[in-house]
């Protein structure tokens, strides 16, 4: 099994439906984003056109993050998701630097420069620190808790223009296997050798 996914950019609306999806599931501080999209303009006007690309961790095949890590808390579980085990990263970072997408973020703690200074820890820290490890490297897990379970990610099951499909790659009667046998499917700098689970069509 290889779960991945595919992102139809021509559906994507730009909402942050996703983003906003993946924050509320996985607890995340206000200055953490597992989930971006990328809002640009594309041609001139009169005819310039709004686009938004999604982007997350790409689950990759051949994971550069995975080879860098000293310690072994990045690794390839057994449905092909790219995890990290917060009880051994011990927060060099290697990870982020070595990851081309830019997909990894670290816990630095509590989110003072958001809030007013109180002497109580705001209602977003107590809302964090039991999920999240302080000093530890965070990334999409490709909701591993509802994936386990044969769900959808949330930012899928939430998307409401239909713009993400998620399913296995390894099976050819899968939607987002037959997606990408068309060959009009594309991944994110493929030159990095990296080959993302995650594919994208115009």
């Amino acid at each position: 099994m290889k779960l991945g996914m595919v992102i139809k950019t021509s559906r994507c609306i730009g909402c942050d439906a996703c983003t906003v999806s993946c924050k509320t599931f996985n607890k995340l501080g206000p200055n953490v984003v597992y989930r971006k999209v990328h809002k640009f303009e594309v041609g001139e006007y009169p005819s310039a056109k709004r686009r938004s690309i999604p982007t997350l961790c790409n689950h990759c095949e051949n994971a550069a993050c995975e080879k860098v890590c000293p310690t072994g808390a990045t690794y390839k579980d057994e449905k092909g998701r790219v995890q990290v085990d917060q009880d051994k990263c011990i927060g060099c970072r290697m990870c982020i630097g070595a990851c081309p997408y830019g997909a990894r973020t670290f816990n630095w703690g509590p989110q003072e420069s958001y809030w007013p200074a109180t002497d109580e820890p705001s209602v977003i820290d107590e809302a964090v620190a039991g999920s999240h490890r302080v000093g530890a490297v965070e990334k999409c897990t490709m909701c591993k808790d509802r994936t386990d379970n044969g769900l959808d990610p949330l930012c899928v099951h939430n998307c409401p223009a239909r713009a993400l499909v998620f399913g296995d790659l390894d099976d050819p009667e899968s939607e987002v296997a037959k997606l990408v046998g068309t060959g009009k499917t594309y991944t994110l700098l493929p030159e990095k050798g990296t080959l993302p689970q995650v594919h994208y069509m115009d």
